[in-house]
């Protein structure tokens, strides 16, 4: 029995309100997690068949909590007579479940059901090669910004015109369908194309949409606030019959427009459903009332948004610090001193403190000032476990030998480690894959191609095309008993990668740590299905959708947080410093020229709203940029704050402190030090 008398009024509300359009106004804090999982369990237990029920969100992260703290509120449900698993709710991100849709109906396009999703290193590879083929000789383009405007394109079509250079934009679109062309003649999509393809489906296709219409009965999408054209055509196709559709969000917190969320989507939900039911949580149970109070002070000079205010049963709690500071070095030494006093003064943890702030530039001299203080850290947005170089190969072998047309991969792997394909090799083979309208592989295979190599290039290039289908068969023939992980590690010794690796590296520490990169990944292979081919499928699928699993496994140390105010939104720390409130920082310049300072408000109240207990502010005099100290004004914003919320850091270094306190501090001092 899911038991509702544990939510508050607003939440069990929410909760209870199944069938129809809802609209569930989650400010920061409030329990909308809670809310969506009460919500579904009590579905489930109301007669909603679970296999109905899908819940969309944007991170696999959150859709695993969600996942998991369901299963914990649902009965157990007993396995069926034939052995399969009883059916439980779908909860996933939304290219997930365009993956879902796609390998049942993506043949209906053209496509085979087990193609690949390239990364982000694979499209723009796929981009390098178009552009080598068609551009002036001498002629120089970033197939990065190519790229970011074909995903622009595919997200916003036409909008995009207006935010980048003309020129660029009339190579994107001499490009993009060079661009679709070469992804699908490697049985290859983007992930764009994930949510794209799905609407084409649907368009394309009504049979199909009738099918997943029947299926998805009742739909709940997280964080609707930061949908975009694409997902709002998507979920809209699935709900507008049934009309069961639930949204939570919270637009004082859409702080995506840069990457095509659209708010309105959020504000203008009665323009589509006129008879959506509005439920607003309001009670925060994150932060102290005062800074509760300082962020409705702030959103409040937001016109275009649903009213809400944010109230907290925690009490008052301390002033909000608000600091000045010379540049942006005393800024850091300052905060690191801050943190450490708090360490070994209150026992607070490293890692119950965080920095925000509002570009990766500002980073820099706050990691400087970590390191020479000892003070151990996480930088949230440093670089990927999935692109160090010897995961990106091993993908790339595996990709090969599931799909071997796929020429981003096998490029990237065919003299890797060496094997007497060299680049020219590899350049006149593209140039004959171009030539006949084929993939690279089948060139190689291509005796017309080949006889024109020397003999020693050819038995390279028959060498490797044996390597490959042997590899295939294996896979295909293996059954129950095969293990990935053991091929995995098998092939990856024969082939001469790990040696490659011991070779190349300057020391055998970094060596030893790639080889065990690739071992922990291939313990993780063998998961769900019978064929080897099935399980490599679903491991390389669940890696491409869920790259951001590795962060959250090395971020398990005792260690202070950096990260962006983008980046930190659905997270909460007890100790919070948001630094560099200067004009054109937060606001930023471009906010000015674009007409976006509404949501660089919102930003600075998604930074605001993290903190629990404590929060701190503070700004520059100057700020270093290129070596140089540049004078800085502080940012409109602080005007904002209300007085009675602060307490001004030099106010704070004249006021004397108790001798009680001063006594329980200095006693705290000598115990830290005595261990």
């Amino acid at each position: 029995m899911v038991n509702l008398n544990t939510l508050n009024p607003q939440q069990r509300q929410a909760a209870e309100t199944i069938r129809g359009p809802v609209l569930i106004l989650a400010g920061a804090g409030t329990g909308k997690t809670r809310v969506i999982t009460f919500r579904i369990a009590h579905m489930v237990e109301r007669g909603i068949k679970p296999g109905n029920i899908l819940g969309v969100t944007f991170t696999n992260k959150a859709a695993r909590e969600m996942q998991e703290r369901v299963t914990k509120l649902l009965p157990r449900a007993p396995k069926r007579n034939d052995g399969t698993k009883p059916d439980r709710p779908t909860i996933c991100t939304f290219h997930s479940l365009c993956v879902r849709i796609l390998r049942q109906h993506i043949d209906k396009l053209g496509y085979k059901k087990n193609f690949v999703i390239y990364d982000e290193s694979e499209q723009l590879a796929a981009v390098k090669k178009i552009l080598s083929a068609i551009s002036i000789k001498g002629e120089k383009t970033d197939p990065g910004a190519v790229l970011a405007l074909l995903s622009k394109f595919k997200n916003g079509g036409e909008n995009a015109k207006g935010f980048v250079d003309p020129n660029v934009r009339a190579l994107a679109v001499h490009v993009a369908k060079r661009y679709e062309s070469a992804l699908h003649a490697c049985n290859a999509v983007d992930f764009d194309d994930l949510i794209l393809l799905t609407l084409r489906l649907f368009r394309e296709h009504p049979e199909a949409l009738a099918a997943c219409r029947e299926k998805y009965r009742y739909v709940m999408v997280d964080e609707y606030q930061d949908t975009n054209a694409a997902q709002f055509e998507l979920v809209h196709s699935l709900t507008q019959e049934h009309r069961n559709f639930c949204v939570v969000g919270d637009d004082d917190q859409s702080i995506y427009g840069w990457r095509g969320a659209e708010v309105a989507n959020l504000l203008n939900l009665e323009k589509h459903f006129p008879e959506v039911k509005i439920v607003k949580l309001e009670q925060n149970y994150r932060s102290t009332s005062t800074i509760l109070n300082a962020a409705n002070a702030i959103i409040k000079n937001n016109v275009q948004r649903r009213g809400k205010t944010l109230w907290s049963a925690k009490g008052a709690g301390t002033k909000i610090q608000l600091q000045t500071y010379a540049n942006d070095e005393d800024e850091s030494r300052e905060i690191v001193s801050q943190i450490e006093f708090k360490r070994l003064a209150h026992k607070i943890p490293w890692q119950d403190c965080a920095i925000l702030f509002r570009t990766n530039q500002q980073a820099r001299p706050l990691e400087t000032a970590l390191r020479a203080a000892g003070v151990r850290y996480h930088l949230i947005g440093g670089q990927s476990f999935f692109d160090r170089r010897e995961i990106k190969d091993f993908l790339a072998y595996l990709k090969t030998f599931i799909n071997p047309h796929d020429d981003i991969s096998l490029l990237r792997i065919a003299n890797t480690p060496a094997r007497g394909l060299s680049d020219v090799t590899m350049e006149r083979l593209l140039g004959a894959s171009h030539e006949r309208g084929c993939s690279v592989f089948t060139a190689m295979k291509n005796p017309l191609v080949t006889t024109t190599l020397l003999t020693k290039t050819r038995e390279s290039i028959e060498a490797f095309v044996e390597f490959v289908e042997t590899t295939q068969r294996q896979l295909q023939q293996g059954g129950n008993e095969f293990r990935l992980q053991t091929w995995a590690e098998k092939f990856l010794n024969e082939t001469g990668y790990f040696a490659e690796l011991h070779r190349t590296e300057k020391s055998p520490e970094i060596s030893e740590a790639r080889v065990r990169n690739l071992k922990e990944l291939a313990a993780t292979m063998d998961g769900a299905g019978n064929v080897p081919t099935e399980r490599l499928e679903t491991f390389l699928e669940n890696i491409t959708l869920d790259s951001d699993r590795a962060e959250d496994k090395e971020n398990t140390q005792d260690a202070v947080t950096l990260i962006t105010m983008h980046s930190c939104k659905g997270l909460e720390f007890p100790h919070v410093w948001v630094v560099g409130l200067e004009d054109g920082l937060l606001p930023h310049t471009r906010s000015k020229v674009e007409g976006t300072l509404d949501e660089e408000r919102r930003l600075f109240y998604v930074a605001v709203t993290r903190a629990m207990l404590t929060l701190a502010i503070s700004h520059c005099g100057g700020r270093k940029k290129y070596g140089q100290l540049l004078p800085c004004m502080p940012s409109p914003f602080l005007k904002e704050l209300p007085e009675d919320l602060l307490e001004h850091s030099d106010a704070k270094s004249k006021t004397p402190v108790a001798q009680a306190s001063g006594k329980n501090l200095f006693a705290a001092m000598r115990s830290a030090i005595a261990e």
